[in-house]
């Protein structure tokens, strides 16, 4: 993910879990430890949609769902697989065999935050240093691919073993499985949107 996606991460994962919506250039800059004019260009798309007010050093998110929508429309899901193959097994044992260092994205993680899953999925998505070992545990078997492992930002392990919900929304967006939209609706609704 580029260093644009992981602020606008940042600031709807406030947003949405912790009703924060002001932040400043300084502030970002610091968590992240990116300069202000990264955070500042990273600001300019959803200024001129009118997603984000920009004010001196002070910037608010002022259209949560704009912000989200354009996220997801620039996210190249693709361009962070670092490996992929098929499993015989159905989904939701290829997640029971992972190993404990990964992060449960996009399916997997709507159904392990809520319990439940808006429709049945057989492919799974996780982020994943360790390839050494998931090669070990799921190795390179011909057949149409339904197990993704993809490459984890530096921030990412801090939102703990699943992704954060406008995380997984915008990698949903991205998936081009029919049953993608029945998750992406379900997600959306518990976003209020």
């Amino acid at each position: 993910m580029s260093k644009k996606e992981t602020i606008w991460r940042y600031i709807l994962n406030q947003a949405l879990e912790k009703h924060v919506l002001t932040f400043t250039q300084k502030e970002i800059a610091g968590k992240f430890q990116y300069s202000t004019s990264t955070v500042f260009n990273s600001l300019k798309a959803p200024r001129k949609l009118g997603a984000v007010e920009v004010t001196g050093r002070f910037f608010r998110i002022i259209n949560f769902e704009k912000l989200l929508i354009l996220w997801a429309t620039q996210r190249n899901l693709e361009k962070d697989v670092v490996y992929s193959t098929y499993c015989s097994e159905p989904a939701r044992k290829i997640e029971g065999n992972m190993p404990p260092d990964i992060i449960f994205a996009a399916f997997s993680a709507y159904r392990m935050k809520y319990n439940e899953a808006p429709a049945d999925y057989d492919v799974v998505y996780v982020y994943s240093q360790n390839l050494v070992e998931l090669k070990k545990r799921f190795p390179t078997v011909k057949g149409i691919k339904n197990l993704f492992i993809l490459k984890p930002d530096n921030d990412l392990k801090n939102f703990g073993k699943i992704t954060p919900d406008v995380q997984t929304f915008v990698d949903l967006w991205n998936i081009n499985k029919w049953y993608a939209k029945d998750f992406l609706d379900a997600l959306k609704q518990k976003f209020n949107l």
